[in-house]
């Protein structure tokens, strides 16, 4: 596994009222999410970025609002008539 160190300013952790530990862990989380909405990476890597079961990243999509599944409707519609 790969280390990556960043500075951040002290008050960064009392802003979000969080110890530097659940503070990485929630950017971890929050970049995750991020990515998979943009739809830069999957629901697998996202999990595994975010340090969570896919079962426990689809529930933090939820909690944060974002669709889990990012298939349009037209897409699913080409997708169900090519396979008929």
């Amino acid at each position: 596994m790969t280390t990556v160190s960043i500075e951040l300013p002290e008050t960064v952790f009392s802003a979000l009222r969080l110890s530097p530990k659940d503070f990485v862990n929630e950017m971890r989380i929050a970049a995750a999410v991020q990515w998979y909405a943009q739809q830069q990476i999957s629901q697998g890597k996202a999990a595994e970025i975010a340090g969570l079961s896919r079962a426990a990243f689809i529930d933090e999509l939820f909690r944060r609002k974002v669709p889990a599944c990012q298939v349009t409707i037209e897409e699913l519609r080409e997708e169900v008539d090519g396979e008929w």
